[in-house]
C-alpha cells in the first residue's frame, strides 16, 4: 500500500506567515528537502515537528529564480538552505550566514550533484 506526504502548498507569498503561523502554535523545523522535479522546477519541502506530529510544507520553485529564504524566522534553516545551494544549484535570497555555493564543494567542482537537470551556479 503506497503512503503520500501530506503537504500543504504554499508560495513565496505566503511562506513566511505559514511559518510563524506554525511557529507561534509550538511547531519546529525538523528539516527541508529539495526535489528536482524537472528541467525547471524543483519542490522545496519544510518539515515541522510538535509532539511527534509532522507538517509539510511544500513550495513549487523555480530553478530560475532565487528562493526565499527562511533564516530570518529560523536562523537553523541557513545550513540546509546552504546544503540546497551546494547540492542543488538553486539559490536563496537574504540568507543570514551565506557559504555563496561552496559549504561542502569546493571551487573546481563544475556540476551540482544531486541535480537531475543542469543548473548553471550564480551568485546568490
Amino acid at each position: 500500500m503506497a503512503t503520500f506526504l501530506e503537504t500543504t502548498e504554499v508560495t513565496q507569498e505566503t511562506l513566511k506567515a505559514e511559518i510563524h503561523r506554525l511557529l507561534d502554535a509550538g511547531y519546529r523545523l525538523e528539516t527541508m528537502t529539495c526535489v528536482d522535479l524537472d528541467e525547471k522546477t524543483v519542490d522545496l519541502l519544510y518539515h515541522f515537528q510538535k509532539d511527534l506530529q509532522m507538517i509539510h510544507l511544500r513550495m513549487k520553485q523555480p530553478k530560475s529564480e532565487n528562493a526565499p529564504t527562511i533564516s530570518d524566522v529560523v536562523f537553523a534553516a541557513f545550513l540546509v538552505e546552504n546544503e540546497i545551494q551546494d547540492q542543488f544549484g538553486l539559490c536563496f535570497e537574504g540568507l543570514v550566514l551565506n557559504f555563496s555555493n561552496f559549504l561542502y564543494l569546493e571551487e573546481e567542482v563544475a556540476t551540482t550533484p544531486f541535480c537531475k537537470y543542469g543548473i548553471t551556479r550564480k551568485e546568490s
